[in-house]
């Protein structure tokens, strides 16, 4: 059902909350989390049948500087610097204001979870992800995003935190001075309620699993496999254009150019970094892969039959094998092994001499420490030594960065200049801070934006539901 604004003159309502809350990922659990903190109660309304969201598809890695988790490893950053590094990344185009926002909250909200909510955190501490200056992503054990899922809907249910699942919601009720005032959910039985709310917080994530605004909006990927949640079909960007809402940078996404296929198992990009590399199926790298996995999913998605390798070492396995999705993919086959190159080659059905030119062309600039004709530096890369890994993977599109324009209490912005007071977005739903290219997004912008835009509306929505 396409997602509508309705205006009531005088909106009547079964029942009534405080605050609600749409979308139960990280953003919307991190708000409720937040709000409940604040002494309000939220409902969180989830259209699945148990939490998930684009959260439970990725790593579950946060980047923060400046937190006690980096001071324990002999980190030193702050949010300064990481601010830089985003806007570094993305050219220069993201919103000064919104990156040094989020760079500034997601330290305290990652201690908060940390102390409030106990949730694990450490910090991947033994590789680099393209872009930061610093080693700051913070993750749980399993560096999974299922894990962080459902950590997070454990602690909410521990605050009895009322969670509605399996409802959709599909409308937005306004009254005539263009306060929202509440919602309508949908039961799959198709039966439907009315929950009135004195606030909203937008946060069922973006529209890359929307057909028609991926064509719109990214045509390079709109034959992409999307590897993202089903219900990001684009509701808030729907809701916000028949609001007036300013929606930014909408051509912004993150993509990724190593999903293990046909497995469809989410390979780290670590296996690159630590001195792996890519080639087509002629045998022959094709691009700067220390550019980033976000713009790797078009690149990828240019070579013949959409198709990549990623070649490295025992080592490195290692490494990645600290993600529970890499160990998936070790046991579904996805990883290929072998004690020479040649005989790597002949496993993954490659052309022998080229993917042995690729490599000695890789150890010499390593040895060197030079750039290559892409231009990666090749300075830092370790040398590979047997037994050699690859694995098959494709280009696939991950969420949108592009959303609604948000102020500095996460309150949507209308074209006009103005704000909805009572009307939040977080997450996906809102405006990211990777500016409008694949290539601006720096590595956990999503999910920086999903817990520090999470924490700061909760909080604000929970304020306005105490001032009514």
């Amino acid at each position: 059902m396409k997602a509508e604004v309705v205006t009531e003159a005088d909106p009547r309502f079964e029942a009534e909350v405080p605050v609600a809350i749409i979308g139960a990922g990280a953003a919307g659990l991190v708000a409720a989390l937040s709000c409940k903190a604040a002494g309000i109660e939220p409902l969180v309304i989830e259209r699945d049948p148990v939490p998930r969201g684009s959260t439970s598809l990725s790593a579950g890695l946060i980047p923060a500087a400046g937190t006690r988790f980096q001071r324990e490893r002999g980190i030193a950053d702050d949010a300064e610097t990481f601010a830089a590094d985003i806007q570094k990344k993305a050219h220069g185009h993201a919103d000064p204001a919104l990156v040094a926002l989020v760079a500034r909250n997601v330290a305290p909200a990652i201690e908060w979870l940390a102390h409030a909510h106990g949730l694990p955190f450490s910090v991947v501490h033994d590789f680099d992800y393209p872009g930061h200056t610093h080693r700051r992503m913070h993750g749980l054990p399993s560096r999974s995003g299922a894990e962080l899922v459902n950590r997070l809907r454990q602690a909410a249910e521990q605050a009895e935190i009322p969670l509605l699942t399996e409802a959709r919601v599909t409308t937005l009720i306004r009254d005539a001075s263009g306060a929202i005032r509440g919602i309508v959910a949908e039961r799959p039985d198709g039966s439907t309620e009315r929950i009135g709310a004195r606030a909203v917080v937008l946060a069922c994530c973006g529209y890359a699993g929307n057909k028609a605004l991926v064509q719109k909006y990214i045509p390079d990927l709109a034959e992409a496999i999307y590897f993202g949640h089903p219900g990001n079909e684009g509701d808030a960007v729907l809701w916000g254009e028949q609001l007036g809402a300013d929606l930014r940078d909408m051509t912004g996404h993150q993509g990724h150019g190593s999903v293990a296929h046909p497995q469809g198992i989410l390979v780290s990009w670590a296996v690159i970094m630590e001195g792996g590399f890519q080639v087509n199926i002629t045998g022959r790298r094709f691009w700067d892969e220390s550019s980033g996995y976000s713009e790797a999913a078009v690149a990828v998605l240019k070579q013949p039959e959409g198709i990549a390798w990623d070649i490295f070492d025992a080592r490195i396995a290692g490494i990645a094998r600290q993600f529970e999705d890499f160990r998936n993919a070790e046991e579904q086959g996805a990883v290929l092994t072998a004690d020479s190159i040649r005989a790597l080659a002949a496993k993954a059905k490659l052309p022998g001499d080229a993917l042995r030119a690729s490599f000695d062309e890789v150890e010499a600039h390593k040895r060197a420490g030079t750039r290559d004709a892409f231009g990666r530096d090749w300075s830092r890369g370790a040398a590979l030594a047997a037994p050699f890994c690859a694995v098959r993977v494709t280009g696939t599109l991950f969420h949108s960065q592009g959303g609604l324009a948000i102020d500095d209490q996460a309150r949507v912005r209308l074209a006009s200049g103005a704000t909805i007071p009572n009307l939040f977005a977080a997450g996906g739903a809102a405006c990211g801070v990777s500016g409008p290219e694949a290539s601006g997004y720096l590595s956990g912008n999503g999910l920086l934006t999903a817990v520090a835009l999470g924490r700061i509306a909760g909080l604000n929505a929970a304020a306005v539901a105490k001032a009514e």
